[in-house]
């Protein structure tokens, strides 16, 4: 499990647009990712239109955003698609990096013992650290809360070099 100030290690793992997403390969961007439950859910969609509406945004403080859970390739195609996101969505139907970034709990469904996924968001900095997370998070105000954080900090880089 990793940790925030911790360096992230490296992964490849399968993404929309038949993409492999390699986070060495990264080097030199912010990197967003963000953990939800399940495709096609409320929650899910308003949190994934969100981040697509902040997504110029985003690409302007040099960070790349990803979407994470453990839906499969094909589910994640359909998703992208019908929702018009403008950036991959990682399946991570092994769980591993669910189980790398510490995502899932064990809750009771219908009195039987399941394991989800918990909505959350890291920021992974250019130098492959990971700097920042967000757990438990209120999809209402999350991306915007997110956005914010990243652009304090690239005002807080530009003053301290210039």
């Amino acid at each position: 499990m990793v940790h925030t100030g911790e360096a992230v290690p490296d992964f490849i793992v399968p993404a929309t647009s038949h993409k492999n997403v390699q986070l060495r390969a990264l080097t030199g961007y912010r990197i967003i990712l963000y953990f939800y439950p399940k495709n096609n859910t409320p929650a899910c969609t308003i949190e994934n239109q969100n981040f697509a509406a902040n997504y110029e945004r985003f690409r302007k403080a040099n960070t790349l955003v990803f979407g994470v859970s453990r839906d499969s390739l094909e589910s994640h195609e359909a998703f992208k698609k019908s929702q018009a996101l403008p950036f991959e969505l990682i399946s991570d139907s092994n769980s591993n990096l669910c189980k790398m970034f510490n995502v899932l709990r064990e809750k009771e469904l219908f009195g039987k013992p399941i394991v989800s996924l918990n909505r959350c968001t890291f920021l992974i900095n250019e130098q492959g650290i990971l700097s920042k997370e967000w757990r438990e998070v209120d999809v209402k105000n999350h991306v915007q809360e997110v956005i914010s954080y990243i652009e304090q900090r690239l005002e807080l880089e530009d003053q301290q070099t210039g």
